[in-house]
């Protein structure tokens, strides 16, 4: 038995894009999918399901059935205590690119935490449709846009962009919750070669859609880290102010600081003239509890 389990590591190992995928995705400033959940979840407690799941066409991926998992990493853990499900995306995998089978476990595990009443996150890291499998890889998103509307207003939906995603890979987290964005990943339809291509027009990735752009410019972002772990970290604060679901009651915490307390300061940020501007955030932050906005 022992060396069958080792047998399914080696493969497991290969399914993960391999040690020079794993350096490549740090060169880059990235972690990789698996490192990516470690840091969201509370150590020790993620549960992986349909960890053996292979491409539906193996014969178009170089002869390879040993990808095992297909491009995605999908499960179960706690988040500061609380059950949180979540699809980590692996761009070492076929660019993350989504298939049948890569969309039959987002949607699973999307329906399952619809089912339980718990949060779902999608890690999203993916240049979007594979193109090998054709319409089934586009019933692939249908299915997941259906799952998104059904989730929609029964539990919190958190998109997390830690890559460059383009096309079929955005129009989900359009339809979720919040978005994350980290200063060095990128989302948008098509690609600047394609739009070289048709409009004439040069410009970059971080023109095109990057992290800055969609949180100051389109709005399509609501918060913005500069790199993988300060997100995530990010993720786990904002879970820390959301229910569950719909009928869940928001965690609650006792503050450190008195509720009847003054603030002074107030009188030195809102200015007298009413036509002079002022940072409407640090006015937030002096009202609110323990400073925390």
């Amino acid at each position: 038995m022992e060396t069958y389990i080792n047998k399914l590591r080696a493969r497991q190992e290969i399914a993960a894009g391999g040690a020079a995928e794993v350096e490549r995705q740090h060169a880059k400033g990235r972690l990789t999918a698996r490192e990516r959940i470690d840091a969201l979840f509370d150590p020790g407690t993620f549960c992986e399901i349909d960890t053996l799941v292979t491409p539906r066409y193996d014969a178009y991926m170089d002869g390879r059935n040993s990808r095992y998992g297909d491009g995605v990493i999908t499960g179960f853990g706690q988040v500061n205590g609380r059950r949180v499900f979540v699809a980590s995306q692996n761009a070492a995998v076929m660019g993350g690119s989504l298939g049948e089978m890569h969309a039959n476990k987002i949607v699973k595990a999307m329906h399952m935490a619809l089912k339980y009443g718990c949060p779902f996150i999608a890690l999203n890291d993916s240049g979007g449709a594979r193109i090998q499998e054709g319409v089934d890889s586009l019933g692939g998103y249908a299915r997941i846009f259906d799952a998104n509307c059904e989730a929609s207003g029964v539990i919190p939906q958190i998109s997390v962009i830690l890559g460059p995603c383009a096309g079929g890979a955005v129009y989900s987290p359009a339809l979720t919750d919040f978005v994350f964005m980290t200063e060095n990943s990128y989302m948008f339809i098509t690609g600047p070669d394609v739009v070289r291509a048709v409009m004439q027009e040069n410009v970059s990735f971080e023109e095109l859609g990057g992290g800055l752009i969609h949180s100051k410019e389109s709005g399509v972002s609501h918060f913005l880290a500069t790199d993988d772990a300060e997100c995530l970290a990010m993720v786990r604060e904002l879970l820390s102010y959301l229910p569950a679901n719909n009928q869940d009651d928001p965690p609650y915490t006792r503050p450190s600081d008195d509720p009847e307390r003054r603030c002074p300061e107030l009188d030195e940020l809102v200015p007298v003239d009413p036509h002079k501007p002022y940072d409407v955030r640090q006015v937030i932050a002096s009202v609110v509890d323990d400073g925390r906005f």
